[in-house]
């Protein structure tokens, strides 16, 4: 059958045979017309490369595909496979050597007209980025690739909870929502790392838990010790499930940025602030309690440490030794002690003589 489904895949795949070639791959799609032209038009380009030495001419979609599967490992990959979704509705089945830089600064304006901001669309046009350079320089399937201009991204504050704002947002949250942030705040751990914790990755008896390399972001173990309260969050979803950590309704946790996170923010007040938000919070109240940013770096498994520096500012303890007074210092104080005496002696009547 030249055109099936995969058990591991919801995507089409091919199958045939082009002199004495033998092709099997992912169509990239899950509907059946599309994927029955992707079939018509693949078997046609290796026949016209097989007998008339015609170079081959990807598309952007066939690069998806390879892409998504070579990088399957990635912390992001859901957010990629997000990103392509989007990026399929103008790209498709455009050839690779068709991407030019007018065609991505039309990609720039269709985002910004679905009201993102800057940042967002700069993290879709890096995506796109990564696979040119990839088709470019690890499969050879282009000779150069565009420039990909982003767009200036300004430097927001960090956004952090105060204690209060934090035991308001809890106090709103259903209960295993409330579970989750709570151990979030505890523990500074990334949102992907807290829905998928399992027991097999928590040590009740030497109070810590573990992120193996693959389960994050910088691609390095982070050893996660537990504070009381983060314990007294595990014994509550002890017997809950046999595996993960944080259920709902005896399942795993899939979606946290849910309707009932939103209104619970809302009924606490609280206004811009996403779940990732909680790990800067976790992190600020870290540096405002004196934690050396070496530390910090370790606990939240940053991968350098300029990347907990953002942190630094929230923290002067190191900066105070250096805060002397640059206006007179101690004879300016003893002169305005002088001056303080003098006035009042006068008010009373009291001669003061002068040197």
């Amino acid at each position: 059958m030249s055109l099936f489904k995969r058990k591991d895949s919801m995507f089409y795949w091919i199958k045939f045979t082009v002199h004495g070639r033998r092709i099997q791959e992912s169509t990239g799609t899950d509907d059946r017309k599309a994927a029955q032209e992707y079939h018509d038009r693949r078997k046609a380009e290796l026949w016209e490369q097989s007998r008339l030495g015609v170079k081959a001419a990807y598309t952007w979609q066939q690069a998806v595909v390879r892409y998504v599967q070579e990088t399957s490992h990635k912390a992001t990959h859901h957010e990629d496979v997000a990103r392509f979704r989007w990026l399929d509705k103008h790209l498709g089945t455009v050839a690779l050597i068709e991407v030019t830089r007018d065609m991505l600064d039309v990609l720039t304006k269709a985002r910004l007209a679905d009201g993102v901001s800057n940042g967002t669309v700069n993290r879709t046009l890096a995506l796109v980025r990564a696979v040119l350079r990839k088709a470019a320089h690890e499969w050879e399937w282009l000779d150069r690739t565009p420039k990909v201009r982003l767009l200036p991204e300004p430097k927001r504050r960090i956004r952090f909870l105060t204690l209060d704002e934090a035991e308001k947002l809890l106090a709103e949250l259903p209960e295993h929502l409330a579970a989750m942030a709570r151990f979030s705040l505890e523990t500074g751990l990334r949102q992907a790392n807290v829905s998928g914790l399992t027991w097999a990755q928590v040590d009740m008896e030497a109070k810590r838990a573990w992120i193996h390399p693959d389960q994050a972001k910088a691609k390095k173990a982070i050893a996660v010790p537990l504070s009381d309260v983060a314990m007294q969050v595990l014994r509550g979803q002890v017997g809950k499930h046999s595996v993960y950590v944080f259920t709902y309704r005896g399942e795993p946790v899939t979606q946290i940025s849910t309707k009932a996170w939103w209104k619970a923010l809302k009924r606490a007040g609280i206004e811009d602030f996403r779940w990732h938000d909680l790990r800067h919070t976790w992190a600020s109240w870290h540096a405002q309690r004196g934690t050396p940013l070496h530390v910090l770096q370790e606990l939240g498994g940053w991968e350098s440490v300029e990347m907990v520096r953002r942190y630094a500012h929230l923290s002067g303890d190191h900066l105070a030794e250096y805060a002397t007074s640059m206006t007179g210092g101690p004879r300016l104080v003893a002169t305005n002690r002088l001056r303080s005496v003098s006035e009042s002696s006068a008010n009373d009547g009291v001669l003061t003589a002068s040197a």
